[in-house]
């Protein structure tokens, strides 16, 4: 066996949601029990806006973690699905004569083959690395194509027949939300949309009227197939964003956020409730830690540049504000996230909190001297009696069903399994698919599943475990040898 890595040695004050939890994945246990979904997918959003820094890939490693807990906490198949927000603003310009603020998206700025540059530049690489090392799939799209969905044009258009009660949960302080249609001759818009009004919304679609600084007023037509480019406030793409997942019936979607949205979460809240959502669709949401400097304020990449003296901004190592600044690999920063943010996760005392760039500095500094370079393994957890025998040497083939993530199981690959603290290294000798428990035991000897039982026996233990409706997603063996 061998002896697991250490954690980060971490002291966190309790608190009301950490004394509720004992584990911090439970915090979407109330919607898993009453939707009993048959997938879980975990949905963190990222401003595509150039190089990412600590905080946002804490998120995002956060996501797949979560991903992998729910997998095996609820028995249920899990993907994360990235977001990413082109529509973050590339330029901001004054009109001179108006003095109004307009703006342009890195999307009408660069084009998708540039997004898509920059998605391959910053993230492809950490998203796959991440998902090679939780064994959790990923999807990718882009704020650009999400509202071009019905889905989401729909939810827009039904959105505008409350927009009374709606905007002042999206606007508090004004009233008026900004909803931004950039000119179809040039890509800009205005960035507060004062000058944008409503001219009718019907079952047709709906027409605005906006200005633009360089080609004057324009008319836009929304409707749920086809019509002008729809560029949201943040609260307001959220919560029609929230209102189009849910329409997916068997699909438990998890809004992962970082801590600071935490505030912002309870003018969306108001604002789905305006628009009369049921408490069963209301979103499941978890937030991660929060990154703060110095001054106890959100690790900002933006407020460095504006004060880079401040002694707030002691602690802030290079590759926290921009992380292809870490010395080291992809995979190795990576990893690295991994056993950090394992860490936050195993408590909800340490999770559902923030962290300074100084703490979290010193934490990183404790982890284990070889990660950099030692094989990645797959972790698979196992009850106690199975785990014993491969420990001894007699079990040599485990089964599971077919998940997806067990589907990529490969010869070769380094498996861990892991039981109440104690681990056991192995390597794959083979992996074999069948349709049935039955199909599974007509080719493999009972004995190498499980020395102390017959046939029969084992086909029982094995089916208390797996129903009859996880069967049917067809059986993996797993041949493996000690390490």
């Amino acid at each position: 066996m061998t002896t697991p890595d250490q954690p980060p040695q971490l002291l966190s004050p309790n608190s009301v949601l950490a004394n509720a939890l004992l584990r911090s994945i439970d915090m979407i246990r109330p919607k898993v029990v009453a939707n009993r979904p048959k997938r879980i997918v975990f949905v963190v959003g990222t401003q595509i806006n150039g190089a990412p820094h600590l905080g946002t890939n804490i998120v995002q490693t956060a996501s797949f973690l979560l991903a992998k807990l729910a997998r095996r906490a609820f028995s249920v198949d899990t993907t994360v699905r990235f977001a990413a927000l082109d529509n973050a603003p590339y330029e901001v310009i004054l009109d001179p004569e108006t003095h109004r603020a307009y703006q342009t998206t890195y999307y009408h700025a660069l084009g998708k083959a540039g997004v898509d540059e920059l998605i391959e530049t910053y993230y492809r690489a950490l998203f796959k690395s991440l998902s090679e090392a939780t064994d959790t799939e990923y999807e990718l799209d882009t704020y650009t194509d999400q509202q071009a969905t019905p889905a989401y044009r729909s939810e827009f258009l039904r959105s505008l027949e409350h927009f009374d009660a709606l905007r002042w949960w999206l606007a508090p302080s004004t009233g008026t939300v900004h909803t931004r249609l950039p000119c179809p001759a040039c890509g800009w818009a205005e960035k507060r949309a004062e000058q944008t009004r409503l001219v009718r919304v019907d079952g047709d679609g709906a027409i605005f009227t906006a200005v633009c600084y360089e080609h004057g007023e324009y008319e836009m037509c929304i409707d749920p197939i086809d019509g002008g480019y729809l560029d949201l406030a943040t609260l307001y793409r959220n919560v029609i964003k929230e209102r189009a997942l849910v329409r997916e019936v068997d699909v438990l979607y998890v809004m992962v956020k970082g801590g600071d949205w935490s505030f912002g979460c309870q003018l969306v809240d108001g604002a789905l409730l305006a628009l009369g959502t049921p408490p069963a669709a209301m979103p499941a949401r978890i937030f991660t830690p929060m990154v703060l400097s110095g001054s106890g304020g959100k690790l900002s990449k933006s407020l460095l540049r504006a004060a880079p003296d401040s002694p707030a901004h002691s602690g802030v190592e290079d590759w926290m504000l921009s992380t292809p600044a870490w010395p080291g690999t992809v995979d190795n920063y990576v990893d690295a996230l991994i056993w950090l943010v394992n860490g936050l996760i195993a408590d909800p005392k340490h999770f559902y909190r923030s962290f300074t760039t100084s703490e979290l500095g010193t934490l990183m500094a404790q982890r284990p001297a070889d990660l950099a370079t030692r094989e990645r393994a797959r972790e698979m957890p196992i009850y106690k009696r199975y785990f014993d025998l491969i420990a001894a040497g007699t079990k040599t083939i485990e089964v599971r069903v077919a998940y997806p993530s067990n589907k990529r199981l490969a010869a070769g690959q380094l498996l861990k399994f892991t039981c109440r603290g104690e681990e056991c290294l192995t390597r794959i000798k083979r992996v074999s698919h069948y349709r049935t428990f039955e199909d599974m035991f007509d080719h493999e000897s009972v004995s190498t599943v499980n020395p102390t039982a017959t046939r029969a026996e084992q086909l029982a233990n094995i089916r208390l475990i797996y129903p009859a409706e996880k069967e049917a997603l067809g059986v993996v063996a797993i041949e493996v040898e000690r390490v």
